[in-house]
């Protein structure tokens, strides 16, 4: 299943998509895509849903985050090979984690601002994954089984703040509308293989990421296992999973996003992301 969330920002109605791409209203089922949805057998029920039952949104009405009341935002970084040699800059041996605030979240078409200073700001095309019911202490062999679904994030990255202010990454990581995720939340019966999916990104439709999942350095199954060694995962968290080589910062020489410029990016069956950059 393709479940989305639609409407103004603030006031977003639960969708899902139809096999002709349809959005079908799911308000009359589920209050919103959050929680309380993300368990196995609130998604069983939805899936043995007649779709042709549920009314088509008409029109073309704004995409909001695929998921609603996240609790945490959690980031790896320099998860891919490739990515980290890019960086000049070894493979870590446990998952370096960071946050992102959830005050960053937008839809995945809604304009990003480059936030007041800003003279580096990035982009870094991502899998996202989504926790679907409580974990802790998960083994490797059973972490899949805690995942709700898959979808699209850009970690729009800062690099000045993140990397020539003192403190942690976060504050490169967290300006407003810095965490575009959707369009939609893929369950995961649809995504046998998280570790084998096609990446990219575009920006005024140069092609700067061309990756793959495959060159993961610490996979979904070992992020969320680890993850859950140390904090207790709940439903609705997301954790997006690192970024092939090809950003900004990683160009020789470097390019940075600048008003105007529009960001293209997706994942192979996650579906597409298209943002303009505005000033903020």
């Amino acid at each position: 299943m393709k479940l989305l969330r639609y409407g103004p920002n603030g006031a977003e109605k639960p969708g899902i998509l139809d096999t002709d791409g349809n959005i079908r209203d799911l308000s009359t089922v589920v209050d919103d895509i959050s929680a309380g949805v993300l368990a196995d057998g609130s998604l069983a029920m939805l899936r043995g849903l007649d779709l042709n039952t549920l009314p088509i949104v008409k029109g073309n009405p704004r995409i909001g985050p695929c998921v609603s009341g996240i609790g945490k935002f959690i980031c790896i970084g320099l998860n891919y090979a490739d990515h980290a040699a890019e960086a000049g800059m070894d493979l870590p041996d446990e998952p370096i984690i960071f946050a992102k605030a959830t005050s960053a979240i937008c839809g995945p078409n809604d304009d990003i601002e480059i936030p007041r200073g800003s003279t580096k700001t990035d982009w870094e095309v991502e899998l996202g994954f989504v926790i679907g019911r409580h974990a802790k202490y998960v083994d490797v062999a059973d972490a899949l089984d805690y995942v709700a679904g898959y979808c699209v994030v850009n970690d729009v990255s800062e690099r000045d703040f993140q990397i020539h202010r003192s403190g942690q990454w976060t504050k490169g990581k967290s300006c407003d509308t810095f965490g575009p995720i959707g369009p939609w939340l893929v369950t995961r019966d649809e995504i046998p293989d998280p570790q084998n999916l096609a990446m990219y990104l575009e920006v005024n439709g140069k092609r700067f990421q061309d990756g793959s999942t495959k060159t993961m350095h610490f996979d979904v199954a070992t992020i969320l296992s680890h993850l859950s060694q140390f904090m207790s995962l709940h439903p609705g968290d997301i954790i997006s999973t690192g970024t092939p080589p090809g950003v900004g910062m990683g160009q020789n020489p470097e390019v940075y996003l600048k008003a105007g410029d529009i960001v293209e990016l997706g994942l192979e069956g996650l579906g597409v992301q298209r943002q303009k950059m505005v000033a903020g």
